[in-house]
């Protein structure tokens, strides 16, 4: 179902002369590696928005810090790595950390931050509207039920303002270049944490115990 509602905010704005020339939204399917190399390097922006202490931790937050995008992102997985590295000022954090998500949970109410979040609640109401499904009304009820009147399990509302927030300073930044291209230089330069090499040397030495081999260069083979 969200699946769904993404492609029809696509065929939505699509549809909207004024907007279809300024925004595209598009689902990839069968994402894979192959589709990986042509996406990674093409984006100036990571979105890294899981709930925080629900990631488990993928590589691909890495594979896009190292070709200088920059993140915007909750304290989540590797992202809390990352921005240890570049420093969080080069990165847009957001939302509840795991510890307030965790402690928070048992008074959580997703129904506050529809009514006392304007918008939260403007959002809310356009997928709820029918804006998106004018063919199939109802179609996107189970979601208002998932956030609404089941409790919301992944806190996506409590997060919901903040992200908006970040997204702003994303926004903001990127029309100043000088500013962008810094910060994706931090990036790109304290990504080598990250990198292969790295981490297959301290698994051979912490977890496998073996030593380096020498490999003779192309000259020495030919003597």
């Amino acid at each position: 179902l969200i699946i769904k509602l993404i492609n029809q905010v696509g065929t939505v704005i699509d549809a909207d002369p004024a907007m279809r020339q300024r925004l595209k939204v598009v689902f990839v399917p069968n994402y894979s590696v192959t589709v990986a190399e042509l996406l990674i390097p093409a984006s100036d922006v990571s979105e890294q928005i899981s709930t925080a202490g629900y990631e488990a931790s993928g590589t691909s937050n890495m594979k896009f810090m190292i070709n200088g995008a920059l993140t915007i992102g909750t304290r989540d997985g590797a992202t809390i790595e990352m921005a240890e590295e570049a420093g969080e000022e080069n990165f847009f954090l957001f939302g509840l950390s795991a510890e307030q998500v965790a402690s928070s949970r048992a008074w959580y109410n997703p129904n506050w931050h529809y009514h006392n979040e304007p918008e939260t609640r403007e959002a809310l109401d356009l997928i709820f509207s029918e804006h998106f499904s004018r063919d199939e009304p109802g179609v996107f009820g189970p979601i208002r039920d998932t956030l609404l009147n089941h409790g919301d399990y992944f806190m996506h509302l409590a997060d919901l303002t903040a992200y908006s927030q970040a997204q702003a300073a994303v926004g903001s930044l990127y029309r100043n270049s000088d500013g962008w291209t810094r910060k994706a230089i931090m990036n790109v330069g304290c990504s080598g944490k990250f990198s292969s090499d790295r981490t297959i040397a301290e698994y051979a030495a912490g977890i496998w115990k073996a030593k380096a081999v020498p490999v003779a260069s192309e000259t020495q083979l030919a003597k």
